[in-house]
């Protein structure tokens, strides 16, 4: 592979499945080596389809998947020997230690025996298990089993690396534990691509992110340049026990320097040139028209997580698997 060969090009992939359903509707995007690259969307925007072509599980409708390369359609075998794959699900066997599992893993991505016991200690190293390798799994954490696991898609050695929300559930600190660590995969050039709900996470890491709803990418870019096109501030109002009327979210609406209001649970969420011009007016209003104030008012710049509820109208945890 050449230095401008993209880690993972992505062109035009669709998959259809049974019953007329559309998972991905002709989707493109490209990796670069030593890039960090997420994909973000609600369960049933098409990630997971996604994830398991790239990983040579799915055969796509159209277009194509190519890892390093290699077509993942019409070789499947050469794009798996470069890729590793940490899937939501744990794939780990509880009867074995850690060392065990990971000479198991090391076998079956066919690690040349000359070099098995030299890569699983150092793999061990590097995830912060060597004092705990003769353990069971069983004993493990979560964090650690995650460590574990992503050690075993490492093992190998891969181009491409592909983590499925890999740090859900987990504590804080062992989530800054695998940010680090991710970062420093970045830096060896080890192209990654992620899917998280977690949008702290995808902007900490991400050089680039691409939000996908409904089978189709609906915007790409850096986070600062996402957060730019989102067009204004914002101000959020969180509602105490008022029931707004339609009348009422219509006058809201209408206030001056308003340019977007969403409904977000018991917040409102407005988008404005100005938070800081907004914010009083929107505490006035609803104090004198409701009788109440707001139980908690905040401005200020867009968050991802902004962002991705203008793009998509919904929050990132909407959706049902499709």
């Amino acid at each position: 592979m050449s230095d401008t060969t993209p880690a993972l090009r992505v062109d035009a992939l669709a998959k259809e499945y049974k019953g007329g359903i559309q998972a991905v509707r002709g989707i493109s995007f490209e990796i670069q080596p030593g890039e960090i690259f997420a994909l973000l969307g609600p369960n049933g925007a098409g990630k997971t389809t996604t994830i398991r072509i790239v990983v040579t599980l799915l055969r796509p409708s159209a277009g194509s998947v190519v890892v390093c390369g290699h077509d993942v359609s019409k070789e499947p075998d050469a794009a798996r020997a470069l890729l590793g794959y940490v899937p939501q699900e744990l794939a780990l066997d509880r009867h074995l230690t850690g060392r065990q599992h990971l000479e198991l893993s090391a076998r079956l991505y066919r690690v040349p025996k000359a070099e098995l016991g030299a890569r699983v200690d150092q793999l061990l190293e590097v995830v912060g298990l060597s004092d705990r390798a003769g353990d069971s799994i069983r004993k493990y954490s979560g964090g650690m089993k995650k460590r574990l696991d992503i050690a075993c898609g490492l093992l190998h050695r891969p181009k491409l690396l592909i983590l499925d929300e890999p740090t859900l559930g987990l504590d804080i600190q062992t989530r800054y534990r695998i940010w680090s660590f991710v970062a420093e995969l970045r830096a060896e050039g080890t192209a990654v691509l992620l899917t998280t709900h977690d949008m702290e996470e995808a902007d900490h890491l991400s050089d680039r992110i691409a939000i996908i709803d409904h089978g189709e990418i609906q915007a790409a870019g850096t986070s600062a340049e996402l957060k730019a096109a989102y067009g204004g501030e914002r101000v959020k109002a969180e509602l105490g026990r008022v029931e707004l009327s339609e009348e009422q979210r219509t006058k809201l609406a209408a206030l001056a320097g308003v340019e977007q209001l969403e409904e977000r649970g018991r917040a409102l969420l407005f988008v404005t040139p100005s938070g800081r011009e907004l914010a009083p007016r929107v505490a006035e209003w609803l104090e004198q028209e409701t009788g109440e104030p707001p139980r908690s008012l905040s401005f200020g710049p867009p968050g991802l997580d902004d962002v991705f509820l203008k793009i998509t109208g919904h929050d990132i945890r909407d959706g049902d698997e499709a």
